[in-house]
């Protein structure tokens, strides 16, 4: 499903849902685990949609799992994205508020493999992950982890 983001913008279409969601930093040996996302054509974070039943790092294990093929282990807490301001409206309808939590995970085994959702997965150095197309939002929650704050960013 195509989705466009807004962010500020006075024009953007009204909220219809608040829908929780994650993504994970994921660092081996310098790299940063990344997605090349099929919705919006942009490099991000592997992350997903908060599933009733599920714990919220339970939902971060299977949607890193889903979309690349590693599995992982979170290990901290990066922050709280919650902007009103950004906006993600979906070619079906839907306007969704941004409301996603970012988090830390340590790498314990599998394969990289792509899914419906991300069209290529790869290790990249932050060097190189700063010349990838990614959306701005993304690339705040990957610079807070990088900058190993004491304290989660609380937005």
């Amino acid at each position: 499903m195509a989705r466009i983001d807004y962010i500020d913008d006075p024009n953007a279409p009204a909220i219809t849902s608040v829908v929780p969601s994650v993504v994970a930093v994921v660092e081996e040996d310098g790299a940063v685990l990344l997605i090349h996302k099929t919705d919006n054509d942009l490099w991000a974070l592997p992350g997903g949609g908060h599933d009733p039943g599920e714990t919220i790092t339970d939902t971060v294990v299977r949607e890193v799992s889903e979309e690349t093929g590693y599995d992982v282990e979170v290990t901290g807490l990066v922050g709280t994205y919650t902007n009103p301001g950004h906006r993600m409206a979906y070619d079906d309808g839907e306007v969704r508020q941004q409301f996603s939590i970012c988090f830390t995970a340590r790498l314990l085994g599998g394969q990289a493999r792509t899914s419906p959702e991300s069209k290529a997965v790869a290790w990249v150095t932050p060097d190189h992950a700063a010349r990838l197309p990614m959306h701005p939002s993304m690339r705040m929650r990957l610079r807070h982890a990088l900058e190993r704050r004491p304290a989660p960013y609380l937005g």
